[in-house]
C-alpha cells in the first residue's frame, strides 16, 4: 500500500512540473487580462489586417553552436486618440513554423492610445532566433495605425544587448 501511494504522489508530482503555465495569469494566478474587455464575435469590424512581429528569443554569439537568451516583449500600442481596436489572434510560433502558445479567446479590445505587452521570458528557449507572433486585428474603419513592435534584451555580466522589431502587416481584408 505503501509503494503505490509513493507512486501515485511521484507521478503527481512529475506531472505538476509538466504543466504548461498560462502566459496570460499573473504569478498569483490571477487574469493579467481583466483591465482589457474580451468579446465574443464583434460583427462591426469592416477592416481586418493581420501582422507578422519577428522575435528573437535567443541569438546566436561567436558561432552557431552558442546562443544567448533573451527576454522578449510583445507591444502592441492602438495609437488612435478617438477610436478603439480589436485583437482577434495573438499567435506565438517557433522557428520550424509551429504554434507554440495561442493566448486569447475572443475578441481584445484596445481602447484609444491603450497598449497591451506580452512578454517571452529569457528562459524560455521554445521560439528560438526565428520565432514570431501573427496578430490578427480589426477596427471600424483603416484610419487607425497601430504599432507592434518586438522588444528584445538580456544582459550577461557587464555587457548587455538590446534591439526592436517592427510588425510587417502580410495581408489586409
Amino acid at each position: 500500500m505503501k509503494y503505490s501511494v509513493f507512486s501515485i504522489f511521484i507521478l503527481f508530482l512529475c506531472n505538476a512540473c509538466n504543466i504548461e503555465s498560462n502566459p496570460n495569469l499573473n504569478k498569483k494566478g490571477e487574469d493579467k487580462l481583466e483591465k482589457h474587455e474580451v468579446f465574443q464575435g464583434l460583427a462591426d469590424i469592416s477592416y481586418m489586417d493581420t501582422v507578422y512581429v519577428p522575435i528573437y528569443s535567443d541569438i546566436y554569439s561567436k558561432s552557431k553552436d552558442t546562443r544567448f537568451l533573451l527576454t522578449a516583449t510583445l507591444s502592441i500600442r492602438n495609437t488612435s486618440l478617438t477610436d478603439s481596436m480589436y485583437l482577434k489572434v495573438i499567435d506565438y510560433y517557433d522557428t520550424d513554423g509551429k504554434l507554440v502558445r495561442h493566448y486569447i479567446d475572443g475578441d481584445l479590445l484596445l481602447k484609444p492610445m491603450q497598449s497591451i505587452d506580452y512578454v517571452i521570458e529569457e528562459k524560455d528557449e521554445v521560439g528560438g532566433t526565428g520565432a514570431n507572433f501573427i496578430l490578427v486585428w480589426g477596427a471600424k474603419s483603416d484610419k487607425i495605425k497601430p504599432v507592434f513592435q518586438g522588444v528584445m534584451i538580456s544582459i550577461a555580466g557587464q555587457q548587455g544587448i538590446s534591439f526592436i522589431t517592427e510588425g510587417v502587416s502580410i495581408s489586409q481584408r
